[in-house]
């Protein structure tokens, strides 16, 4: 076992989006839904610093008239995980440390989450860990819903968009649904981005089996929180009956 490591949130924030331009700056009860995010992760007491990462001077300029810390990006990233190490780097990040790819589109997180997800650190062997929560067979069906098996110790065996396991039996044997936040050592950060994408990866369109592909094991820790994100405008709508309730 060793100490608990510095720890690093980082919020990817793009304005480009196919099914939701502009969507970091979307109006949320009067502020851009980047700052809920930011707001929320800030609330986790066992994260050190969070940032957000954008490629937009637009985005740039409102998380600087909020007092949001924000660092400009290269615009041609080809995934957030790609924008968070930059970000990492910028920043001075050492090798063990730990930093969290927190995602810009989740306005309704729940702190504790992040706090779940920082857990496994404490040991010295775990290089990534991510969430998951049991989820119903009618969801295991849904492919947008990607599905994990773990072994013993709770590591990853694999991660799916059809229904895994497959119920031979029709015992109704559990489904575990992933949630996509990840937390990385920033040396295993940066050995996933030279390892470029893989077989299984570019199959299932699931970037985390990249390290699966590659032998890094995967912590999963099961949550009995979820995540609500904004894909499209109808999700906004979504949230903000959620928010306006709560």
């Amino acid at each position: 076992m060793s100490k608990q490591p510095k720890t690093y949130g980082i919020i990817p924030a793009r304005y480009a989006s196919s099914r939701f331009p502009g969507k970091a700056l979307a109006d949320i009860l009067g502020m851009p839904m980047f700052w809920h995010v930011f707001d929320r992760a800030r609330q986790c007491r066992t994260i050190d610093t969070v940032v957000l990462a954008t490629d937009d001077k637009r985005i740039y300029t409102v998380a600087e008239d909020l007092a949001v810390p924000v660092l400009m990006t290269d615009p041609d990233h080809r995934s957030g995980t790609d924008r968070i190490l930059e970000a990492a780097e910028m920043l001075q990040v050492q090798d063990e440390d730990v930093v969290i790819n927190i995602q810009g589109d989740e306005p309704l997180l729940v702190p504790d989450m992040l706090g779940e997800l920082l857990q496994p650190f404490s040991d010295s062997a775990t290089q990534v860990s991510t969430l998951a929560k049991n989820i119903s067979e009618d969801e295991s069906r849904n492919p947008n819903r990607v599905k994990v098996v773990t072994d013993n110790r709770g590591q990853a065996l694999y991660f799916s968009r059809s229904p895994i396991p497959f119920d031979r039996q029709g015992s109704n044997p559990g489904y575990k649904g992933h949630i996509g936040i990840y937390a990385f050592r920033m040396n295993t950060l940066r050995l996933f981005q030279r390892l470029g994408p893989s077989y299984l990866e570019k199959l299932e369109y699931l970037e985390q089996l990249r390290l699966l592909e590659n032998g890094i094991p995967i912590q999963v820790i099961m949550t009995h929180h979820d995540c609500q994100g904004v894909d499209t405008p109808a999700d906004l709508k979504l949230v903000l009956k959620k928010l306006s309730k709560d």
